[in-house]
């Protein structure tokens, strides 16, 4: 309650606020002359004075005229238009300004120039982006899955629900080191440490522009911006007030709606004072199903054994009797069945976000905002594990008080609940173990299959292997089995299916006191529901139980020393993690974990202001880790106003999350432990295996230091140009050196017997999160081009080529590279097309190719991805007296069935249809 009264007593405060100034005001509207269309970004301002200002989304301008006296001199200008004079008289009546099109400058140097952000047009670092135009036309179904058609990134699906978009290498469907943030905020899930794609993030309708910030990044934006930053800005109340709705369907059951509304408060002198918003936004769809058959590449079999295979999206078949495969001639190695995921997740995703801020101008410059979000829904995640992320949610709260382009203060919160989301790969391990333990289940196999007598049916068959004739029963067996499958497969696949139904209890009338829980009857509906409602492997549950925080306070100042521009700044967080013991080591005592951090970056431009320099110096403290530092400098050259010349020096750190510090996961078969203290004397599994056959003097151990931060630093040059008026190109490269990777070591904790040196008693399985020891570099170029011609039309494209460079290691924990050698983007669209079909049509196709590349994610989600190229498509049309657009799209137009993570589903086409209302 006493938080609902803070907020409330915050509302008043704002809404009883009032401001006076004697200040006269100009008001009008700049429009383009042939089309009466307004003009965004058109500058006006009072000739012979530096009073001035620029439209807004809706051509609209509020000039402040200050002491000047009637009468005066309006000066406009616009890229692309005849400049204008325009006198004014009458301060009283609102002016409507009409630019005509200068036929000597062409229109497509107006789209050039303006399309670029000032991060592109100023950062030394390679920044792709989106503005609200290229929102608008992108093909893809959202504007977060159009961010993969920058150049040199990387989307790829875990689930529709579920998008991951990375940059330049050791991509995975955790994307920890990818920073993301809107509006300054960052978007990580506090207990993953990582952003859920846009699960909680800002709806379309209210995104102004998306700046991808390509590479190491942590001196401009601190930790966790590794391998980049995604920073999507959304819509100030102030820009574009009124009411949108969008409404969104298509196959799979697609419903998508979104609302925003935004109102503007003036003062007595008909100035902003408060601005206000609230988004809404609503997603349902049938999600794609992970339902790989295949085998994995660890599987020692294939889909040919008669004992069955350990398949991709089966969980619980991985366990096989290796260790003892030849119990009887001719049983040969099989597989405990499984449960396949679609029986296991709920795939009706569903995504829910509420939104809502407050802007009040303290001052012309100075505005205090106040923002709250909340997220929720259903989805499919893939980590270690694929998880059912139900019903989770997400609160988030910021404080900010700014002057934009000087200084911010912003304070901010973020909380999770799990909900009711579980790990579906453990939950298929749980129902297994419900009804038999993998022991008895073994037993009761071989117990059947011995009864058959398989091997006495056929051993009179002229050249039948026989046991004298082999040195061991290890050779007679690897004999046997070729010979049976040759000569008898049919014989060897019905009793191998008939050892699997009496080991599952099917249909025996022996075993009717435990049966396998089918899928699709009411016993498995039921175990289903109970597992996942437990939290604790003791209870046999899944659930994750997760109420984890994180609090924030970032401020930053720019100074003007002189011709130095400097910038400082500091932030603090604060972790809470509450797991309850389901996902962190917070049983008996609460975690706390906090960080923080200092920078400084000075600029400077010299030779006639051509060449800008900057250097940057940040400092990371984290409680559990020494200081760490990451310098950056950079050179930026300008010889004239369309070419520019990059070079940077910068660097990044990561700090090990709190998974890779405090993780605690019991996943039934081992525990996947952080490691913040280091472990001795684990035993390597493949050790283990031959120690339990052989003897204890086979077994190798090994030690686990403690984990500490990653980190990279990184060299890129670069070079953007605009030629003719008609063409924009840019293209970079770069070098990267990475050390102490956080990975993973399989190990087992172990004691032997003081007699005869046979008896091995394992304790416990363990994953334990670690460094690598060795240094590897990647390396890298991209190129993207915009071409503009006949008003209208515009062909893109761009490619990119990364590769890692292991320099001869080996090292298993050196994280997956995940990044395809080749991939390029082509396109053709057109934006407001005039012709005799009519006005206000758009279109935009777009193919994309992914050459095939290893995907590397746990043990069971490892594999090889093929190339693929894909077709989006998408058409529009704007009615401009009912402020109302459709569109009509599809992605992956011909239905080129694919997989972009190993272990993920097969991704398919989708088409769908949007309407548009925009009451401005």
């Amino acid at each position: 309650m006493n938080k609902i009264y803070t907020y409330l007593s915050l509302v008043l405060l704002i809404l009883g606020s009032t401001y006076t100034t004697f200040a006269q005001t100009l008001t009008g509207m700049v429009k383009d002359k042939n089309t009466s269309e307004t003009l965004i970004g058109a500058s006006v301002s009072i000739k012979g004075t530096n009073i001035g200002t620029a439209t807004d989304f809706d051509g609209k301008f509020t000039l402040e005229t200050g002491e000047k006296t009637l009468p005066f001199t309006l000066v406009i200008t616009y890229i692309g238009y005849t400049s204008l004079e325009q006198s004014v008289n009458d301060l009283q009546k609102p002016l409507t300004i009409f630019l005509k099109p200068d036929e000597k400058v062409l229109k497509e140097v107006n789209i050039t120039d303006q399309r670029l952000t000032e991060k592109q047009r100023e950062s030394a670092l390679t920044v792709e982006a989106m503005d609200m135009l290229a929102i608008r036309q992108t093909p893809a179904a959202n504007f977060y899955e159009g961010l993969g058609m920058l150049k040199g990134v990387d989307i790829t699906s875990a689930s529709l629900g579920f998008k991951i978009v990375n940059t330049r290498g050791f991509n995975s469907t955790s994307p920890v080191r990818t920073l993301q943030i809107i509006d300054g905020v960052d978007n990580q899930s506090p207990g993953l440490n990582f952003s859920l794609g846009n699960f909680l993030g800002a709806s379309e309708l209210d995104v102004l522009k998306t700046d991808l910030i390509v590479g190491a990044s942590s001196a401009f934006y601190g930790p966790n911006a590794f391998n980049g930053v995604i920073s999507i800005t959304s819509r100030s109340p102030f820009v574009k007030p009124g009411f949108e709705i969008s409404a969104k369907t298509g196959n799979r059951g697609l419903l998508e709606m979104a609302a925003r509304y935004a109102y503007v408060f003036k003062n007595k002198a008909n100035e902003d004072k408060l601005g206000i918003k609230f988004n809404a936004f609503l997603f349902k769809a049938n999600d794609w199903e992970a339902d790989n058959r295949a085998a994995t590449p660890q599987s020692l079999d294939g889909p040919s054994n008669p004992g069955s295979y350990d398949a991709v999206n089966i969980y619980g078949d991985e366990v096989n009797n290796e260790r003892s495969p030849n119990a009887f001639p001719g049983v040969g190695r099989f597989y405990r069945t499984g449960y396949a995921e679609p029986d296991l997740v709920d795939y009706n995703t569903n995504n829910i976000k509420l939104s809502g801020a407050a802007h009040y101008k303290v001052t012309k410059e100075n505005e205090l905002i106040f923002s709250s979000n909340y997220g929720t829904g259903t989805t499919v995640y893939q980590g270690d594990n694929r998880y059912s992320l139900k019903n989770i949610q997400f609160f988030q709260n910021r404080l900010e008080y700014r002057k934009p382009g000087k200084f911010f203060i912003r304070a901010y919160s973020t909380k999770e609940d799990a909900g009711d989301s579980y790990d579906a790969f453990f939950t298929a391990l749980l129902l297994q173990q419900a009804v038999k333990s993998d022991v008895d289940w073994f037993q009761d196999y071989t117990s059947y299959f011995s009864s058959s007598k398989l091997y006495n049916k056929f051993r009179n068959t002229p050249g039948y292997p026989q046991v004298g004739d082999y040195n061991s029963f290890e050779e007679y067996q690897a004999a046997i089995n070729p010979f049976l499958l040759q000569y008898y497969g049919d014989s060897m696949y019905y009793w191998h299916n008939q050892a699997a139904l009496y080991a599952n209890s099917t249909g025996n009338p022996i075993k009717q006191n435990d049966p396998r829980l089918e899928p699709g009857t009411a016993s498995f509906d039921s175990a289903l529901a109970v597992i996942t409602s437990r939290e604790t492997f003791a209870e046999g549950g899944s659930k994750f139980y997760d109420k984890s925080a994180l609090y924030h306070v970032h401020g930053e100042y720019k100074w003007e020393l002189g011709t130095y521009g400097l910038t400082t700044g500091a932030n603090y967080r604060t972790y809470r993690p509450d797991s309850r013991g389901t996902i962190f080591s917070d049983t008996l005592n609460k975690i706390t974990n906090y960080e923080y951090g200092v920078y400084a970056g000075l600029d400077k431009k010299i030779y006639q202001e051509k060449i800008k320099l900057n250097a940057t110096l940040r400092m990371d403290k984290n409680e559990n880790f020494d200081y760490l530092f990451s310098p950056a400098v950079s050179a930026i050259y300008s010889p004239n106003e369309n070419n520019t010349i990059r070079l940077s020096l910068s660097s990044a750190i990561r700090n090990p999350t709190l998974s890779d510090q405090y993780l605690y996961y019991q996943v039934g078969r081992a525990i996947l432990v952080g490691n913040l203290t280091g472990f001795d004397s684990l035993v390597t599994i493949p050790s283990l295996y031959d120690g339990l056959s052989y003897g204890s003097d086979r077994l190798v151990y090994f030690n686990a230091d403690p984990v500490k931060p990653e980190r990279v630093q990184t060299i890129e040059a670069g070079y953007r140009t605009s030629l003719w008026g008609h063409l924009y190109f840019d293209m970079n490269a770069y070098y990267s050196r990475y050390q102490d990777f956080i990975g993973y070591k399989i190990g087992a904790d172990v004691e032997v017997s003081q007699g005869t040196g046979r008896d091995i008693f394992v304790n416990q399985i363990y994953r334990v999160a670690t460094n690598s020891l060795d240094i590897v570099t990647t390396h890298g170029i991209s190129a993207g081009f915009n071409y503009y011609f006949r008003n209208y039309y515009s062909l893109n494209g761009n490619w990119s080529w990364n590769e890692l460079d292991r320099g001869g290691s080996d090292d298993p924990l050196i994280p997956a590279f995940n990044t395809p050698l080749h991939k390029f983007n082509i396109g053709f669209a057109g934006n407001d097309i005039t012709n005799s079909i009519g006005k206000n049509w758009g279109f935009n196709i777009n193919y994309r190719f992914v050459q095939g590349f290893l995907f590397e994610g746990s043990p069971q989600f490892t594999g090889e991805i093929p190339s693929y190229g894909l077709v989006d498509l998408q058409i529009n049309k704007k009615f401009v007296e009912s402020k109302t657009t459709f569109k009509a799209g599809v992605t992956n137009l011909l239905d080129n069935q694919h997989y972009e993570v190993f272990g993920g589903p097969l991704i398919g086409r989708l088409v769908y249809l949007q309407v548009l209302v925009e009451l401005n």
